[in-house]
């Protein structure tokens, strides 16, 4: 831990804001360096969120729609990326949809017609917390669908998406990606903890041994799914950059009328915090 005489004039002010103190009194053990990071990384956050607001207003008086993906193994941090971004945002003006196992009627109709019905409305932001692309990898490697029906999705996908932009929707596809080691550690630490617990599921269990088949479904995904949005691969297994950069991804994606280019300009963590 840095000692406070060797601290910059800066690093000191930090400490002493309101935001500083209540991120010592949060800690167990006591680091400087790390209360300063965690500032800095809120107040980067708050600046985004602001942004992210005026996005959402662009949308809404101007009866816009965007869809914005959210994809990645398990643990990758997807819902929390996601908690973040729609912290401010008036819960009427978004949805976010996170589908479970398909029921028996849905089973039996065209595979996007489930999430067809929850495409946005005129002035609406939906965030999918996985998508239709779960039959590119999740289906296939936990053997849930069929080979065909794998190949008719993979033969479908691009002029799906095609005909969801050419209708006047935004469509934009994040990938968050982490090493296996990372994702072994965040399972544990699930795991361990009670309130947690309830995240790791059947496919969780199993995922750390399909690591290899993840992958290669995975990487075909990448190839052959760009026709029509491309994907955007954010490295997660720093979680707070992971956030940073998929907020920085989607304000810069959208061309939404007073985008402050200054505040959402393309700035790494890593320098926010060396700053």
């Amino acid at each position: 831990m840095k000692s406070t005489s060797t601290m910059t004039e800066k690093s000191l002010h930090i400490i002493n804001t309101k935001k500083g103190i209540e991120a010592l009194l949060r800690q167990k053990n006591l680091n400087i360096n790390k209360t300063i990071s965690n500032v800095k990384y809120e107040k980067r956050l708050e600046k985004l969120q602001e942004e992210m607001l005026i996005l959402q207003q662009w949308v809404a008086k101007n009866n816009k729609k965007v869809i914005i993906l959210f994809e990645g193994r398990d643990a990758a941090g997807k819902g929390g990326a996601i908690r973040r971004i729609i912290q401010h945002l008036p819960p009427r003006a978004i949805r976010v949809v996170a589908l479970p196992k398909p029921n028996e009627t849905e089973m039996g109709q065209w595979y996007f017609q489930r999430y067809i019905n929850r495409l946005p409305n005129n002035g609406e932001i939906v965030f999918f917390d996985r998508s239709w692309y779960n039959r590119a990898v999740v289906e296939p490697v936990n053997e849930f669908c069929t080979k065909r029906e794998y190949d008719v999705f993979m033969s479908q996908v691009n002029e799906f998406e095609k005909m969801i932009q050419d209708s006047g929707i935004y469509l934009l596809k994040l990938y968050f990606s982490i090493t296996k080691k990372e994702q072994e550690r965040r399972f544990k630490d699930i795991v361990s903890t009670p309130i947690k617990k309830w995240k790791y599921s059947e496919v969780d269990k199993k995922a750390l041994t399909l690591w290899d088949e993840y992958t290669k479904y995975k990487e075909t995904m990448f190839e052959n799914t760009q026709d029509a949005a491309p994907w955007k691969i954010i490295k997660a297994n720093r979680k707070t950059s992971a956030r940073i950069a998929a907020f920085e991804y989607i304000l810069k994606s959208i061309p939404y009328e007073t985008k402050d280019l200054e505040r959402i300009r393309h700035k790494s963590l890593r320098t926010i915090l060396n700053e």
